[in-house]
């Protein structure tokens, strides 16, 4: 096949685990790849399309982390330090059977991130850091489950912020939802981006180029990277099967960004103003999408 893996036999059982015959279920669909590929296009390989079980545990492991942000937001305020947060996250995730996966990955040391105003993203929770009226803050959960991965994160105004704070994070939001309008089957991953783009510089921010959303699903990080800097048109093909999020990280100010910290984690706006992410995870499927984590 183009991607390198072993040619089927229209009589083999197919790839994908369905059982069926390879020319009753996926071989029309690998002869689209192989035409797109041979066009010059950008063709996910075969191991990073979700199969039908794949998608089931993902959806399983989804299940907790959706849960575990849903308990946050029941619970955060003002007076909240950022270190409960990584508490309740860390009890939720444990007891229903499945593994923090922010924990100790590369040397992060906690079970989720807290991202406070100006912190773009990889905020490490501290009982040194109490919540307060007019924060906003990005809480952004992981979960294995089973040996799937899900992932996603949600903004959270504390009190009453500024007016300018409320519509940063608004629009964010509904950017995500933008690029969630541009998901077409066999289409390209950079119109997602585009659409992210478009509608948060309309609004007046900036988007951050260094960080985006990521194939994920069997592992924490996989190909592709989802910039939200792209034209249209560009990028990987969205064949079904391609599970990916979308996280775009939206300024107030100028799109550049601080990585000094000496934690080597926390990633801040260079000229200090806020920022806001939201995060979902989804699947291509035949006639759309599937939002799995959010």
């Amino acid at each position: 096949m183009y991607d390198g893996s072993p040619d089927l036999g229209r009589n083999d059982e197919c790839w994908c685990g369905s059982g069926k015959k390879y020319k009753k279920c996926h071989l029309d669909f690998d002869e689209r790849l192989s035409a797109l590929y041979n066009a010059g296009e950008e063709v996910p390989t075969h191991d990073l399309l979700k199969t039908a079980e794949d998608i089931e545990g993902v959806k399983r492991s989804a299940e907790v982390n959706i849960g575990a942000l849903d308990y946050v937001a029941e619970r955060i305020g003002v007076g909240t330090t950022t270190e409960e947060i990584n508490q309740w996250v860390y009890d939720y995730t444990v007891a229903h059977d499945a593994i923090p996966a922010p924990l100790n990955y590369e040397g992060f040391p906690d079970s989720v991130c807290t991202s406070v105003n100006e912190v773009v993203c990889h905020g490490i929770p501290s009982e040194n850091y109490t919540l307060k009226e007019g924060d906003i803050i990005n809480v952004d959960c992981s979960t294995i489950k089973d040996g799937y991965f899900s992932d996603s994160s949600r903004m959270f105004c504390i009190g009453e912020v500024s007016p300018e704070d409320a519509d940063l994070v608004r629009v964010t939001k509904e950017a995500v939802e933008e690029g969630l309008k541009a998901v077409k089957p066999w289409g390209h991953l950079g119109d997602i981006g585009a659409a992210v783009n478009a509608y948060a510089t309309a609004h007046g921010y900036t988007v951050v180029r260094e960080f985006g959303g990521h194939g994920v699903g069997l592992e924490f990080h996989e190909d592709p990277f989802v910039s939200f800097v792209t034209k249209p048109g560009t990028g990987p093909i969205l064949a079904p099967g391609l599970m990916f999020t979308i996280e775009p990280m939206i300024n107030r100010g100028e799109a550049a960004i601080d990585m000094s910290d000496p934690n080597g984690w926390t990633v801040r706006t260079a000229d200090g103003l806020p920022t806001a992410q939201w995060e979902v995870q989804l699947v291509i499927t035949e006639d759309g999408y599937e939002l799995l984590s959010w």
